[in-house]
């Protein structure tokens, strides 16, 4: 049966999904939702304002949440739910709480034991993974690496012998760098697809290999604007060692000199000495 939705909504802090660039990709609940709360707390109230006011909802609701004011704001918000309010959480672009503010906003509501309601909607890694061509049946969602690139390296590194679809978050100023790590650290072989501002004018989803991703984005600057997602192809399965074994020798290789690394791997995983230890070595001159 179908009953309109009630004006009054349920204390609760609900987490709304908004649009990543086209301010069409928002939902229809989302926007029920937007009209009916009591308050909206916003990341940065601007930007809120502007996508209320495209879809005529009033803007006068609208409080500040960001990484300043986090703790603080959550306070407010948690007494608010308590009075019988209910507060709608919005981020600068996406879905809230996911490589932005806002986790700690839903940790100390569902703390006082209030409800916590998804309204989901856009997010800039599902859409460009969706648009992206690589079929691996797993991804893991990173988000942003490192600036600095000794960092990301090592971070890299840690994630080299995952056979997972790996998905990164990066600045433009920042993405000629990131692919140049990203050669250096998993070879030139793999597949990487560099997705720039999704769901805008100029959406550019572009797919080829490691060893030519520098090129192409040195080819054409305005492929470097925006904001971007960069995915990438996961560690091809070695010939006997399963995947588990491989990210154990690679966390115990940043600790550990090469034989005893070997060693405990081989323990911990059950998997062949000799193996590991061809594999080590193999890790070791990629590093370098």
């Amino acid at each position: 049966m179908h009953h309109s939705h009630p004006q009054k909504l349920e204390a609760a802090l609900y987490v709304v999904a908004t649009p990543i660039g086209n301010l069409r990709d928002i939902t229809l609940r989302a926007l029920d939702v937007l009209t009916a709360t009591d308050a909206v707390a916003a990341e940065d109230t601007r930007n809120t304002a502007h996508l209320l006011s495209h879809h005529g909802i009033t803007a006068n609701k609208l409080m500040a949440v960001h990484q300043h004011n986090e703790r603080g704001a959550a306070e407010k918000i948690v007494a608010m739910l308590q009075a019988g309010q209910s507060v709608a959480f919005v981020s600068d672009a996406g879905t809230p709480a996911v490589s932005d503010p806002g986790a700690l906003l839903v940790q100390a509501v569902l703390a006082a034991g209030l409800r916590v309601i998804p309204i989901p909607g856009a997010s800039a890694a599902v859409a460009a993974l969706s648009a992206s061509g690589l079929s691996a049946p797993h991804f893991l969602f990173y988000g942003f690496l490192p600036n600095k690139s000794a960092a990301r390296c090592t971070v890299l590194q840690g994630l080299q012998s995952h056979p997972y679809t790996l998905v990164f978050y990066e600045a433009p100023h920042r993405i000629v760098e990131c692919v140049a790590d990203l050669h250096a650290v998993f070879g030139g072989e793999r597949q990487i697809v560099l997705a720039r501002e999704v769901t805008k004018l100029f959406e550019t989803i572009h797919s080829c290999r490691l060893d030519e991703a520098e090129d192409w984005l040195q080819s054409d600057s305005n492929q470097q604007r925006g904001e971007f997602v960069v995915l990438v192809s996961g560690a091809e399965p070695q010939q006997g060692l399963p995947a588990e074994a491989l990210s154990t020798l690679s966390l115990l290789l940043e600790e550990l000199p090469l034989k005893q690394a070997v060693q405990l791997a081989a323990k911990i995983s059950g998997a062949n000495r000799s193996e590991l230890y061809q594999e080590a070595l193999r890790m070791k001159e990629a590093a370098e």
